[in-house]
């Protein structure tokens, strides 16, 4: 199968795994090492494939703001995201086009969540430069302004893909493990994880975002807290 057809499968994916499958047999196809997240994107960009490249020019506009500084704004730190909802991966993919090393956990390996979101207009111009309408097409046509949350994660999980978020679902955040010594030297804050031994249980955070809603499971009064409401 060539990369096009690939291609075509990762757009036209639905489910949770689908998408993570798909994208990972065209990082395959393409040669392209899905955990090398700094550089995913980069090389992504150069399928040949007219859909592909329609997308890119899209994710090109956002990539190249000025406000990214080229990807160093943010270039130095580990970010991890608890939750893929779409808070969770929409801050995941602004994170890493800051140029982050971004992680996000998800405890549940579907999206079943068919709850309808009314979105404000400038919520609707932002997903359409993030190629909304190249992965669903019929996202905002008409009058309709509104999109399931199922089918926003579908979305905004394929774009943090592309940018080169490491997605980890069936895994719950249990607690924030703060830095310690450990063979001779201190490491950072981490993730106690379930299951145990998880490969990011060595992942020294930076930057943690706790996007799991009213179950949060990030203790402490020192937390910045945005709340939102559905209408």
């Amino acid at each position: 199968m060539d990369t096009g057809a690939i291609f075509e499968n990762f757009i036209t994916a639905s489910t949770f795994r689908s998408i993570q499958n798909a994208f990972y047999q065209l990082c395959i196809a393409a040669d392209i090492d899905p955990s090398d997240c700094i550089n995913v994107y980069k090389k992504l960009r150069l399928l040949d494939d007219w859909k592909a490249q329609k997308l890119f020019k899209l994710l090109d506009k956002k990539w190249e703001l000025a406000e990214y500084k080229k990807q160093k704004a943010g270039e130095r730190l580990n970010v991890f995201v608890i939750g893929a909802g779409p808070c969770g991966l929409r801050a995941a993919i602004e994170c890493a086009l800051l140029g982050s090393r971004v992680v996000l956990v998800e405890q549940r390996d579907r999206f079943s969540r068919n709850n309808v979101l009314h979105l404000w207009e400038f919520v609707i111009q932002d997903l359409k430069s993030l190629g909304a309408k190249i992965f669903y097409p019929k996202f905002c046509t008409g009058s309709i302004e509104h999109i399931s949350i199922r089918q926003l994660q579908c979305i905004l999980l394929k774009v943090a893909l592309c940018f080169g978020v490491q997605i980890h679902d069936s895994v719950s955040f249990v607690q924030l493990l703060f830095p310690r010594k450990q063979d001779g030297h201190v490491t950072g804050f981490r993730a106690c994880l379930e299951p145990k031994g998880h490969i990011l249980s060595d992942y020294d955070i930076d930057v943690l975002i706790a996007a799991d809603g009213k179950r949060n499971t990030v203790p402490g009064e020192h937390l910045l807290l945005i709340l939102g409401k559905l209408n």
